[in-house]
């Protein structure tokens, strides 16, 4: 089975294709031709996610799906929330998300925060949702070189290290993205036997 995944963001293609295995072909937009700005002025994470995946849909109608992140923390009152992207402003870089991040929590003791995400899918015109979300905290200050976004100054729950510094294939285990992956994979493949079965009836 072919998708087209609604980015461009090469961490994020990473991390799914690594849960996806080789069993289906995933496409970026480029990749895919499909090109212009991606509405994003939903409300929530799953309006956001739905209104990415139907405009690639509407665009070349072949099966794909959005995703869109959201990092909670409880002392902000729940932000930076479905703006996480864009937290620090329109045009900044995910350093300036975490240097915002880092200065609003200086000297905060409750540091707890919640990753959010929701996996919008179309397949064969029908839509449905899937979400993966993992508890843990805001480190004082970055952690580790690896992952991207949020990941240097994200704890899980039970761990000292952040996102960062853990192997791909660790961070996918508990990881909001990977959660979520994990259960649109197990979607796609029940699809994929129901089909093989129709056929050999």
């Amino acid at each position: 089975m072919e998708l087209i995944f609604a980015s461009n963001n090469r961490h994020k293609l990473e991390e799914i294709a690594k849960i996806a295995g080789n069993q289906f072909t995933i496409k970026n937009l480029k990749q895919a031709n499909c090109e212009g700005e991606i509405p994003e002025t939903g409300t929530t994470l799953a309006e956001n996610a739905l209104q990415k995946a139907h405009w690639v849909y509407d665009k070349t109608g072949k099966n794909c799906f959005a995703d869109d992140t959201g990092l909670e923390i409880e002392a902000l009152n729940g932000a930076p929330g479905v703006y996480t992207a864009r937290f620090a402003g329109d045009d900044c870089t995910p350093e300036d998300n975490i240097q915002k991040t880092l200065r609003l929590l200086k000297g905060e003791t409750n540091r707890r925060a919640c990753f959010r995400t929701v996996i919008a899918c179309i397949i064969d015109g029908k839509e449905y949702l899937f979400e993966g979300e993992v508890k843990g905290s805001i480190a004082t200050e970055k952690m580790g070189e690896g992952g991207f976004g949020y990941d240097p100054i994200f704890v899980p729950e039970g761990f000292s290290e952040s996102f960062a510094q853990m192997p791909l294939e660790q961070k996918n285990g508990m990881s909001h993205r990977g959660r979520a992956t994990a259960k649109f994979v197990e979607f796609l493949n029940t699809l994929k036997k129901v089909s093989i079965e129709n056929k050999s009836k």
